[in-house]
């Protein structure tokens, strides 16, 4: 079933399409898939495109699914390597077949125009801080996001704030990173934003 959306009128940021990294495990919380779910229609409703990982199976098979149910675009980047174990989802608008996972993550951050992790793994907080330090060191200007699903990231949020208390990462980087806990007002704030200006090779 399609979650109920609203449709955001805000168009600050050109927002055409998000890079959706998430698990391709479902996890054991109901609300991680509902929120994604509703992230996907979201975006679908507002005639945002998705990239993601290619894959049919977990959070990223929810993703698509609801996105493609809702008449959104959804194109998948995968290793040719990985669409032969048959992961693959068949039903997607597009899908890039790729050497690698390094051309897969390049591919990816080509065609988003922002970057989002919903709950996932290891793979998942690799893809979403290697944009975020692409961003710290500003190789793009481009949002980068949370969608922090019952508390999900605590944790994480609570170890970036010791990188910076410890003096390993100015303030002004992790102020980089959005996050949310809900869909709607995560969406806002990728297209309210504006990359901030600061000299990334000094210090903490």
């Amino acid at each position: 079933m399609i979650p109920t959306v609203t449709l955001m009128t805000q168009n600050d940021f050109a927002l055409r399409r998000v890079a959706v990294f998430c698990g391709s495990a479902m996890g054991n919380d109901p609300a991680h898939r509902d929120a994604a779910e509703a992230f996907a229609a979201l975006l679908a409703a507002n005639g945002i495109g998705i990239v993601y990982g290619g894959a049919a199976s977990g959070l990223m098979g929810a993703v698509a699914d609801t996105a493609l149910s809702a008449g959104g675009e959804v194109i998948g980047v995968l290793p040719y390597s990985m669409a032969a174990r048959e992961i693959a989802h068949r039903d997607l608008t597009a899908l890039h077949l790729v050497e690698t996972l390094h051309e897969r993550k390049a591919k990816m951050a080509e065609l988003a125009d922002a970057f989002v992790a919903l709950p996932g793994g290891i793979g998942t907080l690799e893809e979403i801080f290697e944009v975020l330090s692409w961003a710290q060191i500003g190789l793009h200007q481009k949002p980068v996001a949370l969608l922090n699903t019952n508390g999900f990231y605590e944790g994480l949020l609570a170890f970036l704030q010791t990188t910076a208390t410890t003096g390993f990462v100015r303030a002004e980087s992790l102020a980089l990173l959005l996050v949310e806990p809900e869909p709607e007002p995560l969406l806002q704030k990728l297209r309210a934003y504006a990359p901030p200006a600061y000299d990334r090779w000094t210090t903490p």
